[in-house]
């Protein structure tokens, strides 16, 4: 490797998701959420593969993201959604991006009168969450009516974001739904052509009825798995590979340890190779003498204390014979074994979301397509 830590993103992998995803979504519109620089895959990107492979529209969460991708070279062609909330400062370079903008009060429908500029707008109900949106359908739809009654702005959509899609079996999503469906559907009728989205990837893949007109898939893209059980399961593909290599190969004897605290100390005689990555590259400290790489295409342990530039692993193992500048792979696979960010989410008691998002800026991402080198 030429670098001490890369993290490889097949954007065909992301093509194919969104493919396998607009199949699901039963001919609703595919809208791919590629913010937090696309879950950590790179944002340009993963937008592009995702419109290859079907998607027509792209969500984000800021209006600095939207800007970013406009300057891509994402035409207005493609519709740009931003979910999120926008401070004063923040308006305008929306409005600039040409973007989609949520609203669910009557103060945001006056700022965006004020600003004089044509926006589409989408409505948002808090059916359940908690977080954004109204919970009052009578506002929600106050405020549905003044977009629509404002000369330069255009009532494009109706939207609400589920708390619990990926928890099977749970009964709060129908709730959820339900709630949405009695204001929504009405607005609707009202303002023929409105559009509704609901669904986020655990709700595309989970249940038909809370498709509408639009998903809004984000963790599934990437081949992550939404219920942080098993892609693969899901007939999801991972789209990105965490891999740093043996940067030393060193013995290690009974009692000896490694790491800061000595949190490590051999039972045995063994070996140990150290790896040029640790949490100030996003491989989370959490898992300390708590996690699993491949080597060879064998499963190595994780011993010590993650520290923020280098890791060890016990690779004493018969017959492994590591070699300085042997790849270690910390999420992919090799040979028959793989380690997924589910995994690593489990080990750290957390969601794979936050596994890609927090690999951090230092990492390189180098993308391709099935080992085809992309250009950027």
């Amino acid at each position: 490797m030429a670098v001490r830590a890369l993290a490889r993103v097949n954007l065909a992998a992301i093509e194919r998701n969104v493919a396998r995803l607009a199949r699901d979504a039963q001919g609703a519109a595919v809208c791919a959420v590629v913010k937090a620089d696309g879950y950590g895959h790179g944002m340009v990107g993963a937008a592009r593969a995702a419109l290859r492979g079907g998607a027509t529209w792209l969500a984000v969460a800021t209006a600095l993201e939207a800007r970013d991708l406009r300057a891509a070279g994402f035409g207005d062609d493609v519709p740009i959604l931003i979910l999120g909330a926008l401070s004063d400062e923040e308006l305008p370079i929306a409005l600039d991006a040409g973007a989609d903008l949520a609203v669910w009060t009557i103060e945001m429908v006056q700022a965006l009168v004020a600003s004089g500029r044509p926006v589409r707008v989408h409505v948002k109900l808090d059916s359940g969450l908690g977080r954004l949106g109204t919970r009052d359908p009578e506002q929600a739809d106050a405020v549905a009516e003044a977009v629509a009654a404002a000369e330069h702005l255009q009532l494009a959509g109706a939207w609400t974001h589920f708390a619990t899609a990926d928890e099977r079996g749970d009964a709060f999503m129908g709730e959820q739904l339900a709630r949405f469906k009695a204001w929504a559907e009405p607005l609707r009728a009202r303002h023929p052509g409105l559009l509704l989205h609901a669904a986020n990837s655990a709700a595309t893949l989970r249940d038909p009825a809370t498709h509408f007109d639009l998903v809004r898939a984000g963790v599934a893209i990437y081949g992550l798995d939404p219920f942080g059980e098993d892609p693969a399961a899901r007939e999801l593909e991972p789209a990105l590979e965490l891999v740093s290599y043996v940067a030393a190969v060193k013995a290690c004897a009974a009692e000896q340890s490694a790491g800061y605290g000595r949190r490590f100390v051999a039972g045995r005689d063994t070996l140990l190779a150290t790896a040029p990555i640790g949490y100030g590259d996003g491989y989370r400290r959490g898992l300390s003498n708590h996690a699993e790489a491949l080597l060879h295409g064998r499963r190595i342990p994780l011993v010590g204390t993650v520290s923020m530039d280098n890791v060890t692993f016990d690779v004493g193992a018969a017959g492994l014979g590591p070699r300085l500048g042997d790849d270690i792979v910390l999420i992919g696979a090799q040979g028959g074994e793989r380690v997924t960010a589910e995994d690593l989410a489990r080990w750290l008691g957390t969601i794979n979301y936050e596994v890609t998002c927090g690999i951090s800026a230092r990492v390189p991402r180098v993308h391709h397509r099935d080992g085809e080198a992309v250009e950027e």
